[in-house]
Parts: structure tokens; C-alpha cells; sequence
């Protein structure tokens, strides 16, 4: 359907496909202790199940004897032999908490810190205690409860980072643009963002528009960072939180973060 790294479940429940990627493969982050010799590694696995699909970190894993990896919008574990491959939660059992949620947020919180101030549509209060960021479609109908929420959330000290995501992609079978990724560009590009933001969001077709833009950027960004539905919410510390959340779910939600 896209031009997109995907991960897929199939035999035990797992299967690795890939796409040509949109834009250029980046560069593998690299845990302490771990060298270019632990990626070949990694990469060679993923290759018996989709040649092509990117790595972007390798860390030790708390298991004995694997790579904690993250790939294509999934978390994984491959051993140090590259002969197999878990898919799943690791728990540890005296913290009695998941040990994926810290490697996801750190990754998370460091990928988002790279997006430009520009790239957003940011609705902020003055002083904000809170910021989050939210992938969004104008087209999706959880996404416009929430952006009708704006005020609550600007009251309570929310400031709410948008970035574009197309839940229909950035292309259609035919390799078209979708109208959704059409709508959401005129809104990046709109004269006044936020203005065509509102109007897209209370069901008003953005003007269209066009100009340099990241919405495929940031398509492709939430791919990388296991986004598969929107909205989808992150706090500044890179922790998933949603899924829709009323204004009182979101502000409790953030005072644990």
C-alpha cells in the first residue's frame, strides 16, 4: 500500500516484510558495548525474513545472549548468533514492569526532539506545563474530539505539538497521493496553519495548497516509532500514552510521566 518499512504477523505469529523506504536509510544508533559487527548481525536475521528492513538501534538486552533491536516500528530481541529472533514483551519480575517501555521512550523522545519547531502546528499556552506531541489525521474521527478539547487542554497547561499522519498513507495502490495526505499538506501549507487546521478538523476541506512540507517526513517518522492508529500521543519524555484521552485522562496521565 505504501512506500513504508512494515512489520507483519504471520507464522508463530511473526514475519518481517519490507518496502522501499520513502526517504534514505538512516544511520543505526548503537548501544554501550555494542559494535558495527552486532549490526551485521542483527541485520543478516532480519534479512532471512525481508531484505532491506532497517535497523535503527541495537542495545544489549537485559536476556543473556541478545540484542535489545529496533526496527521498523517494532521492538525486538535477536540473538548474538543471529539464529533467533523473539518478538514481545520482556518483563523483569522484581521491577515487575516491562523493560521494552524505557528502550521505546528513549528512541522515541530522541527522534522526536529532531523535529524541527517549523515542522509542527503547535496550539500552546503562554506558560505551558505540559507538552505533547500528538501524529494526527483531519480525517479521523477521535483526532477531532481532541482537537475540540483545545481550550481545556491550553487551560490546564497543555501544549499540543501536531505532526502529520495520514491514516490512509501518503499513497494510494496506484502510487497517487492520497486525498488525505492532499488535505493534510494544504493545512501545512496554509497561509495560516492553525486557521486551516480548525477548519479541516470541524469538516471544512483545507484551500488547496502546496510548498515544501514534512508531512511525508513525518509519515514516516511515526512508522519508525510504532505509530499504527491515530491520534497518537507522546509526552516530552518520549512515553505513549494514547489512543484518545479526555482532557482529565490526558492532565493525570502526564503527572505520572
Amino acid at each position: 500500500m505504501l512506500k513504508k518499512l512494515l512489520l507483519a504477523a504471520c507464522v508463530s505469529g511473526f514475519v518481517l516484510t519490507a518496502c522501499a523506504a520513502g526517504n534514505s536509510a538512516a544511520a543505526t544508533t548503537l548501544g554501550s558495548g555494542v559494535d558495527a559487527s552486532a549490526v551485521q548481525v542483527v541485520q543478516r536475521a532480519l534479512a532471512k525474513l525481508a531484505p532491506g528492513v532497517q535497523v535503527d538501534v541495537v542495545n544489549r538486552a537485559p536476556l543473556p545472549g541478545f540484542y535489545q533491536v529496533i526496527a521498523s516500528g517494532q521492538l525486538l530481541y535477536v540473538s548474538a548468533d543471529g539464529k533467533y529472533l523473539m518478538n514481545g514483551e520482556l518483563v523483569d519480575l522484581d521491577a515487575k514492569k516491562s523493560v521494552n517501555d524505557a528502550a521505546w521512550a528513549a528512541f522515541r523522545k530522541a527522534e522526536l526532539a529532531k523535529v524541527p519547531a517549523a515542522a509542527r502546528i503547535e496550539y500552546a499556552p503562554a506558560n505551558p506545563k505540559y507538552r505533547i506531541t500528538v501524529f494526527t489525521d483531519v480525517t479521523c474521527p477521535y483526532c477531532r474530539v481532541l482537537h475540540e478539547h483545545m481550550a481545556e487542554l491550553n487551560q490546564a497547561g497543555i501544549a499540543v505539538d501536531y505532526m502529520a499522519w495520514p491514516r490512509s498513507g501518503v499513497e494510494d495502490e496506484t502510487g497517487r497521493p492520497t486525498e488525505t495526505y492532499k488535505a493534510m499538506v494544504s493545512a501545512w501549507c496554509a497561509a495560516d496553519p492553525k486557521a486551516a487546521l480548525d477548519g479541516a478538523f470541524a469538516g471544512r476541506e483545507p484551500k488547496p495548497a502546496s510548498c515544501a512540507n514534512p508531512v511525508q517526513q513525518e509519515f514516516d517518522l511515526g512508522m519508525r516509532l510504532g505509530v499504527n492508529g491515530t491520534p497518537a500521543i507522546f509526552t516530552a519524555s518520549g512515553r505513549q500514552i494514547g489512543g484518545y484521552l479526555t482532557p482529565l485522562q490526558l492532565l493525570q496521565a502526564l503527572q505520572k510521566d
